[in-house]
């Protein structure tokens, strides 16, 4: 056998039309997730992310199930695998155990960016949120042995500079609260090149990772939540009954499932590091449509260069990516 054909295929770095749709889409529902999330924690005080995220999760799983029985999707990409219902049987338990990488991941991460915002003031967390990049770049090529075009590190290095540009003002030291966004950072950079590996390798499909995100994670979760005394309280929440609040819950279920969708979905046909722009060109639009919905925000024109150099460079990733650079 020749020495070539041990080689793995090259990665395409040209993004395709659908692509670019689950781009656009992840894009769309981490706004909307936002939106009705923001609902919840401040419009009607409701304290408990914990709560909220297992609601979330909850609803997936039921979600999913329910699609499954009445076959409208399927968990792996041989079909033939998914013919019962039982729901310990609609996933391989090899493929169970191949994703538990991607859970403890997943668990991770949402431990330390929940606890990241803490102790730091917001335009520096936003600053070091968006050094996460330069660690996916970095975790790509350790994982994956993926490497990018040198356009691609120079529109990177636009996005990283405007970020730090648009904190300047603000960059109190604190070791403590930059050691959590950094970390906050580096397991960000690992869930998703946890998705880009196992997801091309378990033989599932987006829903069928986050129907094993959700089994694996759901429990943790649950008793996570219990032992802290979240349910307990949520249950003396005086909104819990009000049709506003359930709505606003509702409809932050319905859009973090669509948006771990989306999440998974580009992760897969594209990359995680087109991922982690995604989320930076997200923010963007997150400012803007907070400006212009809601007001307030103080002019600062070094944050609004800043905040310029970040969607030029994630404009020009999005070039590179277009045209295969």
């Amino acid at each position: 056998m020749e020495e070539s054909s041990k080689k793995p295929p090259p990665l395409s770095s040209t993004m395709t039309k659908k692509g670019v749709c689950a781009a656009i889409s992840y894009m769309a529902c981490a706004v909307l997730l936002i939106i009705f999330n923001k609902a919840a924690l401040s419009s009607y005080n409701f304290p408990y992310v914990n709560v909220i995220t297992l609601f979330q999760m909850l609803f997936s799983c039921l979600f999913l199930y329910a699609l499954r029985c009445w076959k409208i999707i399927s968990f792996t990409s041989d079909e033939t695998l998914d013919l019962t219902n039982h729901p310990a049987k609609l996933v391989p338990l090899k493929a169970i155990i191949r994703t538990l990488p991607l859970a403890i991941s997943y668990l991770l991460y949402m431990v330390i960016s929940m606890e990241s915002i803490r102790g730091i003031n917001v335009p520096m967390y936003t600053t070091l949120r968006r050094t996460t990049v330069a660690f996916t770049m970095i975790v790509e090529y350790i994982f994956l042995g993926r490497k990018h075009s040198p356009y691609v590190v120079g529109s990177v290095g636009t996005i990283i500079f405007g970020a730090f540009v648009a904190g300047a003002r603000d960059l109190s030291f604190d070791l403590f609260g930059y050691s959590i966004v950094i970390i906050s950072n580096i397991t960000t950079a690992i869930y998703l090149s946890c998705i880009a590996r196992i997801g091309k390798s378990s033989g599932l499909n987006s829903f069928g990772l986050m129907w094993c995100n959700g089994i694996i994670c759901g429990p943790i979760l649950l008793m996570w939540a219990s032992f802290r005394g979240d349910l307990e309280k949520t249950m003396d929440f005086p909104y819990l009954y009000s049709q506003g609040f359930q709505a606003v819950m509702f409809l932050s279920c319905v859009m973090a499932f669509l948006l771990n969708y989306t999440v998974f979905l580009n992760t897969t046909l594209n990359s995680a590091l087109t991922q982690s722009i995604c989320g930076n060109m997200k923010d963007l639009f997150t400012i803007g449509f907070g400006w212009l919905l809601f007001g307030g925000l103080p002019f600062d024109l070094l944050n609004i260069a800043g905040q310029s150099l970040g969607f030029l460079g994630s404009c020009l990733y999005a070039y590179c990516k277009l045209k295969g650079k």
